[in-house]
């Protein structure tokens, strides 16, 4: 059962335990352990937050199955010109079951809705994060 299934009584540190959890799984042991490494004073109050609302609420739901909250975001990363972020969760999408070509076309369609130069960003990031993948072997992630 998730959080967002469960009784509205759920402690803050049962969130952050299932948020932590989630966010392993769908960004890496390795992220997530390099992420924690970088906290500090000024950062930690964000990790915490992030890792109870967006992993452990918002990821949790059962509305929607990991890939299209993976194609949701990716979109929404594209069209904001959040490289450093598309480029994590350009990983997490495969990790997420997502194919390369899968990616393409969520890519490609968002140079309709978000635009041709957010799109053309969108795959330089792509080829980047997918040649260093083939190269180091998937240990990037």
């Amino acid at each position: 059962m998730t959080p967002a299934q469960r009784d509205e009584g759920l402690s803050d540190g049962e969130r952050h335990a299932w948020g932590m959890r989630v966010r392993r799984e769908v960004l890496s042991d390795a992220h997530v352990d390099a992420a924690i490494t970088r906290t500090t004073p000024l950062t930690a109050d964000f990790q915490d937050l992030i890792t109870r609302y967006a992993w452990g609420d918002i990821w949790s739901r059962p509305g929607l199955d990991r890939r299209s909250r993976s194609i949701a975001v990716l979109t929404a990363l594209i069209a904001l010109g959040h490289h450093e972020e598309l480029a994590m969760h350009l990983r997490a999408a495969v990790r997420n079951g997502l194919t390369v070509d899968e990616i393409s076309e969520v890519i490609l369609q968002s140079a309709i809705y978000c635009g041709v130069p957010a799109a053309n960003t969108a795959y330089r990031i792509a080829t980047e994060v997918f040649v260093e993948e083939a190269t180091d072997g998937g240990s990037a992630s």
